[in-house]
């Protein structure tokens, strides 16, 4: 598992492959896939600060930074995607490094908490955010302990027990999911459910 360390200027940089007994406490984030995202080959060759999305790197730093972790895990930049071996154990051990987190950081690029007048606040963009309907936010949702939802400004907007009805009435998941039940507690079938309305680029992710 790669990671990367943000050191106290605010710098960021991609750690070694670490052995599953060499893994720091890290924190981890979820996020929708948009424009000029920052990949491998950014982190290593210079230019990742030089695209749009390296906003979302910054601000998952900067997230974990204040929750006391130096290191944190983002999928766009962490995965060599060029290895074709690299990025299959990536796909294999994604739900066990969401749950190994500390913590998991929902960036919802369509939520803003910037409203003008009286409007009706970030709810309503919350409750039609794609991130509920794309395929691996799932996992990312139920693996970690603790998840918080942000704006796409940064600023925390609850997390996965405070929203806890709200993200029923959402996704139809049983609240009990949420909670660290064994996923064995619930039926093949209930489980496949949960996937039915969800978007995938490819259908063996799904």
């Amino acid at each position: 598992m790669r990671l990367l360390e943000r050191d106290d200027t605010g710098g960021v940089r991609l750690t070694e492959d670490l052995s599953n007994n060499k893994i720091p406490l890290y924190a981890i984030l979820s996020h929708i896939w948009g424009p000029e995202e920052v990949l491998f080959r950014d982190m290593t060759d210079g230019t990742g600060e030089n695209k749009a999305s390296y906003a979302k790197i910054r601000f998952c730093g900067d997230q974990a930074w204040r929750d006391g972790l130096k290191f944190f895990w983002v999928d766009t930049c962490c995965i060599d995607k060029s290895d074709s071996a690299e990025l299959q154990h990536a796909l294999n051990s994604m739900f066990h490094w969401y749950r190994s987190a500390v913590k998991c950081y929902v960036y919802l690029a369509d939520v803003s908490t910037h409203q003008y007048g009286d409007g009706p606040g970030w709810q309503p963009a919350f409750r039609e955010s794609r991130w509920f309907s794309r395929g691996w936010t799932l996992q990312e949702l139920i693996a970690p302990t603790i998840v918080e939802f942000f704006s796409k400004e940064g600023e925390r907007l609850g997390d996965k027990e405070s929203l806890e009805q709200e993200i029923h009435d959402i996704t139809g998941i049983p609240r009990k999911a949420f909670q660290g039940v064994p996923l064995s507690d619930f039926s093949v079938a209930e489980r496949m459910r949960w996937i039915e309305k969800r978007d995938t680029k490819y259908e063996e992710d799904k």
